[in-house]
């Protein structure tokens, strides 16, 4: 066996090299060339998985949800049963327009029977809203503490929705009662010709101002 100091170690000499050299150095370059092959072809694979896995992670989440959804459907179905209910009972407690005068009526007969004087009752605008309009009233009232209280209570009694803004309490000299300014809302729904209008004329606003 050539001692290892005598070996010529080039490459063009290769063939003269010990066989555990040989053995060695092909080795090594199996293992490179493995480890390149690895790197450039395994590593997509790799990133490949992860975005499989990825995929796989969010449709599970996706079929979670639904799954959640479906198993509560019905009682989806009960809440929105419950809500039309309850917003066909607060459409109820509008009046349409024929109805506004008893309604305004209902409010000053509240007052009067509390035991209140009137000293102005004054139908404002209606502001409209998208389904329904407000019909403030400004009002200024003179009574007692209880007289003013039992008026409040009475109007929030109503059938329909009435609602107290702006209230202003000033007492009478030289007297117990005291007056009360305050702008009173009542509540009417549009009807279909109104609401009709209303969204043309939006949608004529709109092309005008292009």
């Amino acid at each position: 066996m050539t001692p290892l100091s005598e070996v010529d170690w080039d490459l063009e000499s290769a063939g003269t090299w010990p066989l555990p050299v040989k053995i060695a150095v092909m080795v090594i370059i199996a293992a490179v060339v493995a480890g390149l092959w690895i790197y450039f072809d395994t590593q997509d694979q790799l990133a490949q998985l992860d975005k499989v896995r990825q995929e796989e992670k969010n449709l599970k989440d996706t079929f979670a949800s639904k799954q959640k959804k479906a198993i509560h459907l019905e009682e989806y179905k009960q809440q929105l049963a419950e809500m039309e209910k309850t917003f066909g009972d607060m459409l109820r407690q509008l009046p349409n327009k024929a109805e506004v005068p008893d309604l305004l009526v209902d409010v000053s007969q509240t007052g009067l029977a509390a035991g209140l004087e009137f000293e102005l009752f004054q139908p404002q605008a209606e502001n409209k809203k998208d389904f329904y309009a407000e019909l403030p009233i400004r009002v200024r009232v003179t009574g007692d503490y209880d007289q003013l209280g039992a008026f409040v209570s009475g109007l929030a009694s109503l059938p329909r929705i009435v609602t107290v803004h702006d209230v202003a309490l000033a007492p009478v000299k030289d007297n117990a009662r005291m007056v009360m300014n305050a702008v009173i809302k009542t509540y009417r729904y549009l009807d279909e010709e109104e609401i009709g209008g209303r969204s043309s004329s939006k949608r004529g606003g709109k092309r005008g101002r292009r």
